[in-house]
């Protein structure tokens, strides 16, 4: 039995090597490898040697020759190859263990260190990409009924467990060592293309890959058919719906996945505060700050009690009984949390069978500020198309006082909330925050989606707060009072002044917005005239 060996990332392979060798086999290995090998005491034949002809044109060709192409290619039961083989003296190779020139992290560590493509010298990169490996790899993969191909050094414990058990590979084991191999491959080429139409043709490719796609009951409706993929490159410890464990409940549908993505987003901007987000449609109808889980629960579900059934509920901590008994009677599609007590998990599980509980690991210490959450990309496809964006990790820019009126310090806390609320809120969007009790915030109004921002407060913020007022049992005399203990928080600029005429209205005295207008002067000369004090962060949260 013969392997043939020729690695760039040499992690476990002298193990791996001395083990095949007390199975039987006889090592092929070139350059770095042959070398590290034979430092090992471990006895190799150079695949030069084995073809009969030597490495050459700086190791351009090495294994580029039909005696080790012909030994990953022949079909074992095919009479005439074998035959064909044993006329050229073309000996078998059962295993191959490769991987390849480090391109893709070449490339990544010369931006990481502050290079740009432009920067990066074309021969450096050309001088990564490797052809004899990418060749034997797929040789041997397109041959998997008989030859056993290893790219990935994580494989290496099981495939010799396997070895020893079985004195062979199953089917099954190279079918998926061929998978892997192709997808490798791919992702390999991928990045070759990537940089050379940068560098070469100044031409951008994106290429995405999503996998584990599984099947949903139906898209968006019923008429339409839906599917779920889980991005590649998802890192396991980030806190994201595609992580979120599923411990109970009916099969997630295709907007469970959208709302639910839309609440665990939103409610990690307060992962440090025990907080709670009520989702419906992709909106923020509830969401609040509390002492215990289930006061935030309790103030965030109150937000909204209408739009609240049927909803999908983040929380930033363990939920516990209590938390969980507060769901008592009401309607929930699915219960995300970082945590769940044996207890909770149980009463939930027999309130109904059908409750989704998620368990998404990490949320409750999750940085939005952390270098990964800086870096990441959004992706939103249109007809023919697809946008990329940085993700909207950030929150504000600045937070500069434009008006008169000073902005007490008191509110900042409150005030920073409604605006990370209104950040994934539906554009134009309006949030009302309140202080409920003492460092404690609910959502308390908010108008969503509108095609003017008056509407989102007149129509819609103002008139769920008065709601919400009422359920509080404020009196009308009260409302004003109430109001002027609210922050208002806008996603975008005023472009007029209006919103701040109603808003003093109302007896609003507190204004959070980007700013930005170009009647930016005539809006704090309303506010100012108005007696309201009013912050611009200098960052605008659109969200379509």
């Amino acid at each position: 039995m013969k392997a043939l060996i020729s690695v760039s990332n040499k992690d476990g392979i002298v193990k791996f090597a001395s083990e095949l060798t007390k199975l039987g086999y006889e090592i092929l290995s070139t350059g770095g490898t042959a070398k590290l090998l034979r430092e090992n005491k471990i006895a190799v034949k150079d695949v030069s040697e084995h073809t009969g002809f030597p490495e050459m044109m700086d190791g351009r060709i090495k294994t580029l020759h039909p005696k080790v192409h012909g030994g990953l290619l022949a079909i074992r039961d095919n009479k005439e190859h074998m035959q064909q083989a044993a006329k050229n003296k073309i000996e078998m190779i059962d295993l191959v263990v490769v991987n390849l020139y480090p391109f893709q992290q070449f490339i990544y560590g010369q931006l990481e260190v502050g290079k740009k493509i432009e920067d990066i010298k074309i021969d450096d990169a050309i001088e990564q990409i490797d052809i004899g490996g990418p060749t034997m790899l797929r040789a041997a993969a397109k041959n998997y009924k008989y030859v056993t191909i290893v790219v990935d050094p994580n494989d290496y414990a099981s495939i010799l467990a396997e070895l020893k058990k079985n004195q062979g590979t199953s089917l099954e084991t190279r079918q998926n060592l061929a998978l892997k191999v192709f997808r490798h491959t791919a992702d390999y080429d991928s990045a070759i293309d990537r940089f050379l139409s940068e560098k070469l043709v100044n031409q951008k490719i994106l290429r995405l890959k999503f996998i584990a796609g599984r099947k949903l009951r139906y898209g968006e409706n019923p008429h339409q058919q839906g599917t779920f993929y889980v991005s590649d490159t998802s890192n396991i410890m980030v806190p994201n719906i595609a992580n979120a464990i599923q411990l109970h409940g009916k099969e997630m549908s295709y907007n469970n996945y959208l709302d639910g993505d839309a609440a665990l987003e939103a409610v990690k901007e307060h992962s440090g505060s025990v907080a709670a987000c009520v989702v419906k449609h992709t909106n923020p109808c509830g969401l609040a700050t509390g002492k215990t889980l289930a006061e935030a629960l309790e103030h965030a579900w109150h937000g909204d009690t209408v739009s609240s059934f049927g909803s999908i509920i983040a929380v930033t901590r363990k939920v516990d009984l209590k938390a969980a008994e507060f769901l008592k009677g009401k309607f929930v599609e699915a219960l995300i949390a970082p945590e769940f007590d044996d207890d909770a998990l149980e009463f939930l599980k027999n309130k109904s069978k059908d409750i989704r509980l998620l368990q998404v690991v990490g949320l409750d210490k999750y940085n939005a500020q952390d270098e990964s959450a800086k870096k990441s990309k959004s992706y939103r496809s249109v007809g023919g198309g697809i946008l990329e964006q940085d993700s909207d990790s950030q929150s504000f820019a600045e937070w500069k006082l434009v008006t008169k009126t000073k902005f007490p310090k008191n509110k900042n806390a409150l005030a920073e909330f409604a605006w990370k609320a209104c950040k994934h809120t539906k554009s134009n969007a309006i949030v009302l925050g309140y202080e409920y009790s003492s460092g404690k915030f609910m959502v308390v109004g908010m108008g969503a989606g509108q095609p003017n921002r008056v509407d989102s407060l007149r129509k819609l913020a103002v008139t769920k707060a008065i709601e919400n007022f009422e359920i509080m049992k404020f009196t009308k005399k009260e409302f004003a009072q109430k109001f002027g203990e609210c922050v208002l928080a806008s996603d975008a600029f005023f472009p007029f002044s209006d919103t701040v005429e109603i808003a003093a209205e109302h007896g609003i005295k507190f204004i959070v917005q980007p700013g930005g207008s170009i009647r930016d002067n005539e809006v704090i000369d309303a506010a100012d005239k108005h007696g309201i004090a009013m912050i611009f962060t200098s960052m605008r949260h659109f969200r379509h």
